[in-house]
């Protein structure tokens, strides 16, 4: 799990797969087990707490963000009021939400161009590729992966790269755009012609 503070009441929290799994959960378990989504977000509260030196009182604004291959990522909000409220409890409003996007990120443009030959042998033809940050991002959304299975894309990309945290959102804004669609033909047709 990472903490990142953004300001003074505002942090994130990245809870990848692993340590998911590593602590008993799966993604069906975030969307229909409700108590133990609380108990799940009570340990994040306090160790965020610890790590980050915050003291959590109030009300807390948190948004999550499912990442189908990435993990959780949660934008926590401490709003300050004049309320008394009781020092054990703290009240959470929590927005899910899942992303049908998949986001990995490359160090170097070959390592895409040799993953694209495996993508395209499993049929898949579109995508999107970025630079940002000296890395490469490969973004795929629902309309690209249609009836490809995302486990085995996500297999295949995992061999070459990593999943990113980064959104779409700020792809689309920072980032130079290399390929703005049906980036696993264009990368087949110039690099791996036959």
């Amino acid at each position: 799990m990472r903490f990142e503070r953004l300001s003074n009441d505002q942090f994130t929290i990245f809870l990848p797969f692993d340590d998911l799994v590593d602590r008993g959960f799966t993604t069906k378990d975030i969307w229909e087990d409700a108590s133990s989504v609380r108990n799940l977000f009570s340990d994040m509260m306090h160790e965020a707490s610890s790590e980050l030196g915050v003291e959590l009182e109030g009300m807390l604004f948190v948004q999550v963000h499912l990442m189908q291959a990435q993990g959780m990522h949660v934008t926590v909000t401490q709003k300050f009021e004049d309320i008394n409220w009781d020092d054990e409890y703290v009240e959470m409003k929590v927005t899910l939400d899942e992303s049908k996007e998949i986001i990995f990120s490359f160090e170097e443009f070959e390592h895409i161009i040799q993953v694209v030959a495996y993508l395209s042998s499993i049929g898949l033809v579109g995508g999107k590729v970025y630079h940002l940050d000296d890395r490469y991002y490969m973004l795929f959304k629902e309309e690209d992966i249609k009836s490809q299975s995302r486990e085995d894309i996500i297999a295949v990309l995992s061999e070459f790269a990593y999943p990113s945290i980064i959104t779409s959102h700020r792809l689309n804004e920072y980032g130079v755009k290399i390929y703005t669609d049906q980036a696993v033909t264009q990368i087949m047709s110039v690099f791996l012609k036959s």
